[in-house]
């Protein structure tokens, strides 16, 4: 998608804080976090939310699981717990239609989280 700023950061044209990027995966920090580690997790390919993956989509999900917890290791909050969490549309707090997954750490966590 042209317009999509999450396309555009995966595609390095648009400036990021990145802390990983594969072949189909990126991660980068959020530029508004919620807790002390807050990084965005997206797939290159523009998926709008989770309600568009296939079960072709099942090695990108295990890309997207493996980044998060080799950033979580490499941001120092392995050991302490960390969250991740997609929101799907704008009643769950979607802002940018790109799937993206939240990795949130480095705090106590509440539940439940709404």
């Amino acid at each position: 998608m042209s317009d999509c700023l999450f396309c555009k950061i995966g595609a390095r044209e648009v400036e990021a804080d990145i802390l990983q990027a594969g072949d189909d995966v990126v991660a980068f920090r959020d530029i508004n976090p919620q807790a002390p580690t807050h990084v965005l997790i997206i797939p290159k390919d523009h998926l709008t939310s989770i309600d568009e993956i296939t079960a072709g989509h099942g090695d990108l999900l295990a890309d997207i699981v493996r980044t998060a917890a080799h950033v979580a290791s490499a941001e120092g909050i392995a050991q302490s717990g960390w969250r991740l969490v997609t929101n799907v549309g704008p009643d769950a707090g979607q802002s940018v239609p790109h799937l993206h997954f939240h990795l949130l750490g480095g705090r106590q966590m509440r539940w439940p989280p709404g």
